[in-house]
């Protein structure tokens, strides 16, 4: 690689690493994975409630006729 091709190659590096594009989209990423972690662990520790009282209604139901 000769130096006029080195120094377009870092030109095109800096204008590329400048923009502000790259960490948006990361951001949103994490945003994204963070939003799915939560979701999975309120239905996990909600869950087994949910399964309780729903177990209970249909007992109720059932006995009642």
């Amino acid at each position: 690689m000769n130096k006029a091709s080195f120094d377009v190659f870092a030109t095109w590096l800096k204008a590329h690493f400048k923009t502000d594009r790259g960490a948006t989209m990361v951001e949103y990423a994490l945003m994204v994975a963070l939003i799915a972690v939560v979701c999975i662990a309120a239905v996990t520790m909600l869950g087994g409630n949910a399964k309780s009282k729903f177990s209970s209604v249909g007992d109720s139901i059932g006995s009642a006729g």
